[in-house]
């Protein structure tokens, strides 16, 4: 273990980045370049000095490590910090995030550079320490602080509706931490100190449990965001530059779920126990009505933030399941949640530089638009976890979820084929002969067989369910039929 305090270096060094780049005033382009170049090598370093943590974390140990304590505001409340197994991983995350935020900033910020980068490096600062206080008011600070940073990105860089967004994020964020604030001041007046390890291991009054947890999940639900409170961040995604995307999507979402995982669940267990059922069903909810609303979407961004939002709704689902994979299953989730998030508004952002449009319809033809071509559209296959033959790619062998998602995703990635390589415009309207049709006649309706098979697929799944019920022994060998069954008469269709 380190007898430096190394979590506080990492915590604070972008500050120290910050005001390295407020000291090189000027508006000429030098100037500019040196705000790029300091907020990039800060970023740099910051994540090099990280991984240290990762090195020298012990996975044995379930307590916290890297601890570091001094005496702050008043009894009770003091400067505590420290990791576990579930905050290490969103630490690194975002030290490993910020250095392309800044890349990809680079050319695209022109105006107000050195505010810019200043705004990053000091959010960078507020999120690194919302993952690694273990003091409620510290933790406030910092959960809150975060807010300051984000609005001047989204109101100053933003798009048109840049102000209206901005407004939106910060009030509906807001409002829930206010309710999140009485609760630490309930708790702090219960057991007389703020110190997050020493609440675990106190009994808190069922009463209490309920208020708080409810004042907490406030808080949680709009941050992460659960439906209905989820309004707020297809207006913040579309009318953010790439790079608040990108930390929005990555880091700053998964603040909620953090936030269950820390408080919530260890805090308030008979609570989080009695509110189970709700959390379940605004997650259902949320999966489904935000899918479709998803699927509904012609702008690219808010695509990708509803479908965000259907995401989350598995994590809370995992993480109030109560169950050690249930937990696991949520970190895993929000940390690749966070990678190929972030990943995808990268590439939103690239096309936009050179389409300077989100709309989907005008991405007919984009692999001959655009400098890699083909391997770009590899690219995105793997980052939806998809290999080079459109089969989904599991961490579990599920052969029932292989059927579903096989189902579902192979018609949709037949046509995403044909609409990257410039087959498509529009609404699936051919821009050539269609090679599946008798004499290459026009035929705007080909979606539908693929509906056809997405049901065969489901049917498949349901007949795979029923052999699993009754036990078959030759289960194995079902499945393998049924798969055969699907893949042949999708290869038909």
């Amino acid at each position: 273990m380190t007898t430096w305090p190394i979590l506080s270096v990492v915590t604070f060094l972008p500050v120290v980045g910050a005001l390295l780049v407020y000291l090189s005033r000027g508006d000429d382009e030098a100037a500019r370049r040196n705000s790029r170049w300091i907020a990039l090598w800060t970023t740099l370093i910051t994540f090099a000095v990280s991984l240290i943590l990762v090195m020298r974390f012990d996975p044995t140990q379930p307590d916290f490590q890297f601890v570091e304590k001094a005496s702050w505001l008043a009894s009770g409340i003091t400067y505590h910090m420290g990791v576990d197994g579930i905050s290490l991983p969103f630490v690194i995350l975002t030290t490993a995030v910020m250095p392309f935020c800044i890349l990809a900033s680079w050319k695209s910020i022109t105006l107000r550079v050195r505010e810019y980068m200043m705004a990053f490096l000091i959010l960078e600062t507020l999120m690194i320490g919302t993952f690694s206080a273990l003091d409620l008011v510290l933790f406030y600070l910092f959960f809150e602080g975060g807010l300051i940073p984000m609005f001047l990105i989204i109101g100053v860089w933003g798009g048109p509706r840049r102000v209206y967004a901005s407004f939106k994020f910060f009030l509906y964020t807001l409002l829930g931490s206010v309710l999140m604030l009485l609760a630490i001041m309930a708790l702090y007046w219960n057991a007389g100190t703020t110190d997050i390890p020493a609440l675990m291991h106190t009994a808190v009054p069922r009463s209490l449990q309920t208020w708080a947890w409810l004042a907490f999940f406030a808080s949680f639900a709009v941050k992460m965001p659960m439906w209905p409170v989820h309004t707020w961040l297809p207006d913040a995604h579309v009318e953010a530059p790439t790079a608040g995307s990108v930390i929005l999507a990555s880091i700053l979402l998964k603040m909620g779920g953090y936030g269950f995982l820390r408080f919530s669940l260890p805090m308030f267990p008979l609570a989080s126990h009695d509110f189970a059922p709700l959390v379940f069903s605004l997650s259902v909810i949320a999966i489904i009505y935000t899918s479709l609303v998803a699927l509904m979407q012609e702008d690219i961004k808010k695509l990708i933030a509803y479908s965000s939002v259907a995401h989350m709704g598995f994590v809370t689902m995992g993480i109030f399941a109560g169950t050690t994979q249930g937990v696991a299953g949520g970190v895993f989730q929000m940390v690749s949640h966070g990678i190929v998030a972030g990943a995808l508004f990268l590439c939103v952002g690239v096309v936009y530089d050179r389409l300077h449009t989100r709309e989907i319809s005008a991405y007919g033809g984009l692999v001959n638009r655009i400098r890699l071509r083909r391997r770009v559209h590899d690219l995105d296959r793997h980052l939806q976890g998809l290999g080079p033959d459109r089969r989904p790619r599991f961490h579990g062998p599920d052969p029932v979820g292989i059927l579903c998602a096989v189902a579902l995703s192979q018609g949709h990635l037949r046509h995403t084929d044909k609409t990257v390589a410039g087959q498509y415009q529009g609404s699936y309207l051919p821009r050539g002969p269609d090679p599946g049709a008798a004499g290459g006649s026009h035929h705007p309706v080909r979606v539908l067989p693929e509906a056809g098979a997405r049901y065969v697929g489901l049917f498949g799944a349901a007949a795979r369910q029923q052999l699993q019920h009754r036990h078959c022994r030759e289960g194995s060998r079902a499945s393998e039929i049924i798969d055969i069954s699907v893949r042949t008469t999708r290869h038909e269709l």
